[in-house]
């Protein structure tokens, strides 16, 4: 059976690395973005260079019926998921009291809302399967809080949340859910951070560095090779920090 994965926010960053990843290793390849249109086709034409079969799709996965329509265009193609990677998200960085309303929103709508947007979508084909495999990309944030990042912390906590909570519906159905919380991953998401405070936060963390995003696809490529006995676990990968 041939394998297909589902990567969203895969223009950069830790997806489009896992994006490489997964081609690599034999894998069909479904590549989301919201808005990175150059970004979503450069990575697939690289793909599709080194052999891949690849199918860019560019929706926003906040909203439900662009979901759905995603979920039509892989059907169409053949190219239904068996596993979904969640990695659409973004950050905000400041005072909660100082946060719109529409900022809130855009942060809970990409980094959780999307989460239940897909997997709702995904799990009807993963039935029809008889199995799958859905992996969240959370943030040690979500397991502890950060000052100036109470959306962002707020979605990912939720995202933690809902991957126990699904992880128990579809354990009888061969669905394993689970989810990689990242410490600081070398990605523009920490771009806004001068060299003196990346400096001090790479001496907070006992490994030393941060993590590479060709690293942060290694570990999630690792927790889809997980037995399927191995589900509804918040996996944290951040180098010793919490």
């Amino acid at each position: 059976m041939d394998h297909t994965v589902l990567i969203t926010g895969a223009s950069s960053g830790i997806g489009k690395e896992s994006a490489v990843l997964f081609a690599a290793k034999g894998f069909n390849t479904v590549i989301n973005c919201k808005s990175n249109v150059s970004g979503l086709s450069e990575l697939a034409t690289k793909l599709e260079a080194g052999g891949a079969k690849v199918l860019p799709v560019v929706k926003d996965v906040s909203d439900p019926a662009q979901s759905g329509e995603m979920f039509e265009i892989m059907s169409a193609n053949d190219m239904v998921p068996d596993i979904v990677i969640n990695n659409a998200g973004i950050s905000h960085i400041g005072l909660l009291q100082d946060m719109s309303f529409e900022e809130w929103s855009n942060v809970i709508g990409t980094n959780l809302t999307s989460v239940f947007n897909v997997c709702k979508c995904a799990i009807p084909h993963m039935l029809r399967l008889g199995g799958g495999r859905i992996i969240n990309i959370s943030s040690m944030w979500g397991n502890t809080g950060a000052s100036c990042e109470v959306a962002y912390s707020a979605s990912k906590g939720g995202v933690n949340a809902f991957t126990k909570a699904l992880a128990k519906e579809l354990a009888p159905s061969r669905i394993q859910v689970n989810a990689v919380a990242f410490g600081a991953v070398d990605t523009r998401m920490n771009s806004f951070l001068s060299e003196d405070e990346l400096d001090a936060l790479i001496e907070e963390i006992p490994s030393g560095r941060l993590c590479s995003t060709a690293e942060a696809a290694s570990i999630i490529y690792r927790v889809a090779s997980l037995s399927e006995y191995v589900t509804g676990q918040i996996i944290t990968a951040d180098g010793g920090l919490t």
